[in-house]
């Protein structure tokens, strides 16, 4: 006779591992890395080396403070410490690197109780608190190396603030060429579209990330920018190429723990992403809004989640008779 065996859920286990996870991201990221190092030169490799460097550092201390396991073994913190990185230009003090990764893991995730109970994406929230203690040197812009003319550095514009007063005109921006290969002012780990789509092809493949929310994120801002544009396709792809669109969606918008489960809340959580970035390009007064759109939508997941919940197999819902729902 067999024994029946007893044991709590879950009853179907796979073999992921949450280290695993965060080695294939930071595989990811690697061609974007690659990228930055050609375009805007080695300085990109000391700002990663710092965040990265700063992120599990703080917090394996913070753990130690707060008496709870040490969890740098995960990677978790490298990754946050690369995606801050990446949404940095080239010329930010390391000082400001520094803030940065110490709100984006004490504050943002530790305080929270660590990784999977954070509210908000970490890197997003350590950017979002730069931008606004550093707006200055958080917008400038360095120009990509191959268009440097015997001078360490030049500032510029990015394609985004060129955008918002073309008018159809578009002399003043790099080719859509250039911008596919990241030939154009803005953060360090963003202006590569082509390492970002390598970067999102390999974790679709990996089955690490659903493509649900980068295509209806990207596809919601597309369809916006094509209207708002009247048609003009070449500014719906300069929207697209442009900013940390692709960054935001392949790698920031699909984290597991600010993201919904459902497909269903996928959808709604990227339509969202996609709607709130659009409105801020076309209409504030910043440039940009990915992180912003993000960062709201983290925000609504739970609502979200409420919405989207499956109703469990076999269940009926329950119908209130007629004069309970008058009293």
């Amino acid at each position: 006779m067999k024994n029946l065996t007893v044991s709590a859920s879950p009853h179907v286990r796979a073999s992921d591992t949450v280290t695993g996870i965060m080695l294939d991201v930071i595989i990811a990221l690697i061609p974007s890395l690659i990228a930055s190092v050609v375009i805007f030169g080695f300085r990109t490799l000391l700002i990663t080396f710092v965040c990265v460097a700063c992120c599990v550092l703080f917090e394996l201390l913070s753990r130690k403070i707060m008496k709870r396991d040490v969890t740098i073994g995960d990677l978790s913190a490298v990754v946050t410490g690369m995606l801050l990185a990446f949404n940095l230009p080239v010329s930010i003090p390391l000082w400001m690197c520094v803030i940065g990764c110490f709100f984006a893991i004490v504050v943002i995730k530790q305080f929270f109780g660590g990784i999977g109970q954070n509210f908000v994406n970490p890197a997003i929230g350590g950017r979002i608190v730069m931008l606004v203690s550093f707006s200055s040197a958080m917008t400038n812009w360095t120009e990509p190396l191959v268009w440097r003319s015997g001078v360490d550095a030049e500032t510029t514009a990015t394609p985004l603030s060129i955008l918002k007063n073309a008018n159809g005109v578009y002399d003043g921006l790099p080719s859509l060429r250039d911008m596919f290969l990241g030939i154009r002012g803005g953060c360090i780990g963003e202006v590569c579209a082509a390492a970002l789509i390598i970067g999102g092809i390999y974790l679709i493949l990996r089955r690490v990330i659903k493509p649900t929310i980068p295509l209806c994120f990207i596809g919601t801002v597309a369809v916006i920018m094509l209207m708002a544009g009247k048609g003009d396709f070449k500014f719906m792809c300069y929207e697209l190429l442009s900013g940390g669109l692709l960054l935001g969606a392949v790698f920031m918008a699909t984290d597991y723990a600010t993201s919904p489960i459902t497909t269903k809340g996928k959808i709604i959580f990227a339509v969202g992403c996609g709607v709130i970035t659009s409105v801020i390009r076309l209409f504030a007064n910043l440039p940009e809004g990915v992180s912003y759109s993000i960062i709201i939508m983290n925000i609504l997941v739970p609502h979200i989640e409420a919405l989207t919940r499956p109703k469990p197999f076999g269940t009926v819902k329950e119908k209130k008779n007629k004069e309970e729902a008058a009293s």
